[in-house]
């Protein structure tokens, strides 16, 4: 065991008020690094840098369908935003919100809950909003590129300037000042643009694969030829008993007319399956809460563990709140690859996403993955890209999801139900049209993971701090 001695001045401790040694280590060493770097250090909350910082409102939203997008905090991942979080708040509440509107080059900081994650707001975001736990930062550009600060602030150099300046609290949170207080390297010119150009060929890779996502949808709502607005959907409805124990499920939503008038549409138009037939589900595992490490504490082998929050974007997050040891995993032998489906089995119940060539991970137990099984992929022309695909569409899965929903203590859940839900299968060709839409957008995402990851990589390498 080494023992590390550090020697601070009593004015540094004085001024920071903190009597913490590894926060007086790590701000010694960044003033260390500021004397023996080739470019300038920065605190975040320097006149030169920051030109505005501000949060969300802190009263309570209404909302809506349809209007501006209200990003909350768990929304807000590193380098990237959750665009299927899906609040909004009305076109008339955003006018009077403009302190906290998002303009395209802010850059949104979480204060709460996953501590510091950043993402910068895209060019063609459209109109939106944030909430108190969130803080948009404005940037004087030619002091610093936005997209180089956005991706500094997930950085290593970061992550440990923000677990040094949190202290006192059960929950974390970040005020003000110790925001403004984080030290910023500069780099020179030609290292900024080559970190935006590799973000921005991110973002733009995100956005290619949404819109491919978007098309197979539209593309699936053409052919299924179901015009699920005219299906019947009663507020007073009665049922039969012999209906209730059919699952043994005593609740309205089972019988809901909405529902069943839906599935009984789909059995009409074409062939279903339920998805047990077609495809074997396999829930996560718990591994409790002493093997968890957090991303500074986590050893070269440790391994990503996804939550049910950690889904966003059809994706599993690259960068979640925790990673649990290599032995685990290999322990586990959970059997997930690329090109499996997950799906949210308890809680927010449906989110789903598919898995890539970058994604090594430990799923919890309220994630189920899907994987078809070969006799159908041979029999009924199916694929994963397409099953993926099926399971987004609100009126089958969300509907079926709905259905067979019951609250087991304070958690929703659809429990082993999911094996019941039914999956049309439309034609061949509309099949292999939606099999290669889906699986383009993945090649994109799988890429813009790789430019996250080379971003890091050459931050890390450049700023080792």
């Amino acid at each position: 065991m080494t023992i590390k001695f550090t020697t601070t001045p009593i004015k540094k401790i004085l001024e920071s008020d903190r009597f913490e040694p590894r926060y007086h280590i790590l701000f010694n060493r960044l003033d260390e690094y500021k004397k023996d770097s080739s470019y300038e250090i920065v605190k975040l909350g320097d006149k030169q840098l920051l030109k505005k910082i501000t949060d969300g409102e802190h009263a309570g939203q209404v909302f809506v369908e349809k209007g501006a997008k209200f990003v909350k905090n768990s929304a807000v991942r590193d380098f990237s935003i959750n665009l299927l979080d899906g609040f909004y708040i009305s076109l008339e509440k955003q006018k009077l919100l403009q302190r906290s509107a998002l303009k395209p080059l802010d850059i949104l900081f979480t204060t709460v809950g996953h501590l510091g994650s950043t993402a910068i707001v895209p060019e063609d975001f459209g109109e939106a909003n944030i909430n108190q736990n969130v803080v948009k930062m404005e940037i004087f550009g030619d002091f610093l590129d936005p997209y180089y600060l956005a991706a500094y602030l997930n950085s290593n150099a970061t992550k440990r300037q923000i677990a040094a300046l949190f202290t006192g609290n059960i929950h974390g949170i970040l005020t003000y000042p110790k925001v403004k207080n984080i030290r910023i390297a500069v780099p020179d010119k030609k290292f900024q643009d080559m970190i935006r150009s590799l973000y921005r060929k991110s973002i733009d890779l995100e956005k290619e694969a949404f819109a491919l996502i978007e098309q197979a949808k539209n593309y699936f709502y053409e052919k299924i030829g179901i015009d699920f607005k005219k299906i019947e959907k009663e507020v007073i409805f009665s049922t039969k008993l012999s209906d209730f124990q059919k699952a043994d499920l005593w609740t309205p939503s089972y019988s809901y007319p909405l529902y069943n008038n839906t599935i009984k549409a789909l059995k009409k138009q074409w062939e279903t399956y339920p998805l047990g037939e077609i495809s074997t589900a396999k829930k996560g595992d718990e591994v409790g809460s002493e093997n968890y490490n957090k991303y500074l504490e986590k050893g070269v082998h440790d391994v990503p563990f996804i939550r049910t929050s950690d889904i966003v974007n059809y994706d599993i997050d690259q960068y979640p709140d925790f990673y649990i040891p290599g032995e685990i995993y290999h322990e586990l032998q959970q059997d997930i690859k690329s090109g499996d489906i997950l799906f949210t089995n308890d809680g927010k119940i449906g989110l789903v996403a598919m898995l890539t060539s970058q994604d090594k991970a430990i799923i919890q137990s309220h994630i189920k993955r899907i994987r078809l099984k070969k006799e159908y992929i041979d029999k009924l022309n199916l694929s994963q890209e397409y099953l993926f695909l099926v399971l987004l569409i609100k009126e089958i899965t969300l509907y079926q999801a709905q259905k067979y929903t019951v609250i087991q203590s304070t958690i929703p859940t659809i429990s082993n139900h999911l094996a019941a839900f039914e999956v049309p299968i439309l034609d061949k060709k509309s099949i292999d049209h939606i099999t290669q839409l889906v699986k383009k957008a993945f090649v994109l995402k799988d890429e813009r993971k790789k430019l996250i990851k080379e971003i890091r990589e050459k931050i890390e390498n450049k700023v080792e701090v």
